[in-house]
């Protein structure tokens, strides 16, 4: 059949009516609907990573994954609190996911083409620009991963480290014994032990690992080499655009209120502002928050109960933390770094 300048015309209009009735956005808002039926979100967490996601003696979750947990349920819900995490190994994380078990998954998870193209989920954004690298014993006096011929590596199964551990050996042309072990508490117990030289994973896991982990964190290097690209973000499914939209523009919120100086404790002092980009963040000019089907104060309510992007930062994994990541690529665009939001208009 042939379309007409007339009748495709008449296709163009029908979509729009339908778009702007609601009809098609009914399915596309399920995510939230479920959400906000159920009265908490579901947030797939590590099984513990240190300034990433892990639980204290009290059962109380903190870290950077964590916080943008809380970041989407003051989004949907209107409180931080309002989550109940999963811990997921790696093997675990995505059928989670896919089978409707968790809301999102906020688990230091690198997005790659073929999870994005392939197991119908996707990453709408991202957290943290990290990269894989290695840890070794100080005792070893190893000082470049140039040097790990022969040696014995941890690393998990059924995830990119794997793979990029077979790629960087292969391109180098030197010998390992992969020690493949699927949970990452036993994994890292058995790095400490001594059962393998080395512990695989992405830098700011390998930095949390030392600094909960080790009896001693500086008996531990993390080698200078980087051995990809891992930039870690959100995971949701990809069948729903409302759901995929609030996850995006939550991570791009937090970035925008930095850049803006809109902090945690400042936030009110910003109530009688004439920046069109502060009021249109903020709710104070209404149409944001509805254009998603949240609060028009969906934002002012993230900023003040859980903070901006540096703030999560340097809680976190900071320069003041176990952690001492300096921050890098993660930085704002306009002090070096990668950081950047699109408007919000």
């Amino acid at each position: 059949m042939k379309l007409t300048s007339l009748s495709l015309s008449a296709v163009v209009l029908a979509t729009a009516s339908l778009l702007s009735t609601g009809a098609v956005a009914q399915e596309a808002g399920a995510t939230v609907a479920a959400i906000k039926k159920r009265g908490e979100l579901v947030c797939g967490v590590s099984q513990g990573s240190a300034g990433l996601s892990l639980a204290d003696k009290n059962g109380q979750w903190h870290g950077l994954d964590v916080d943008v947990c809380k970041a989407l349920a003051t989004a949907t819900l209107g409180s931080p609190d309002k989550v109940r995490y999963v811990p997921l190994s790696s093997q675990q994380r995505f059928p989670a996911l896919q089978n409707g078990e968790i809301d999102v998954l906020s688990r230091n998870t690198t997005i790659t083409s073929g999870r994005d193209s392939g197991i119908k989920i996707t990453a709408p954004a991202i957290v943290f620009y990290d990269g894989q690298g290695f840890m070794v014993p100080k005792k070893l006096g190893i000082t470049s991963a140039k040097d790990l011929n022969g040696a014995q590596v941890c690393v998990q199964p059924g995830t990119n480290n794997e793979q990029n551990l077979v790629d960087w050996f292969t391109a180098h042309k030197l010998e390992y014994k992969p020690v493949v072990i699927e949970n990452l508490v036993e994994l890292e117990k058995a790095f400490y032990a001594g059962r393998c030289d080395v512990y695989l994973s992405d830098k700011s896991t390998l930095a949390a690992s030392r600094s909960a982990r080790a009896d001693n964190p500086d008996d531990f290097v993390i080698l200078p080499e980087n051995i990809n690209k891992s930039p870690l973000g959100p995971w949701v499914r990809d069948n729903d655009s409302n759901w995929i939209a609030i996850v995006k523009w939550t991570v791009n919120a937090l970035v925008a209120a930095e850049e803006l100086g809109i902090s945690s404790s400042n936030v009110d002092s910003f109530a009688q502002s004439k920046d069109p980009q502060v009021r249109r963040l903020l709710g104070l000019d209404a149409g944001i928050g509805k254009s998603f089907g949240l609060d028009e104060k969906w934002i002012y309510n993230i900023i003040k109960n859980v903070g901006h992007y540096g703030e999560i930062w340097e809680r976190n994994v900071g320069l003041k933390t176990p952690i001492k990541l300096e921050r890098g690529l993660n930085a704002q665009w306009s002090q070096g770094g990668l950081l950047y939001a699109p408007p919000f208009q």
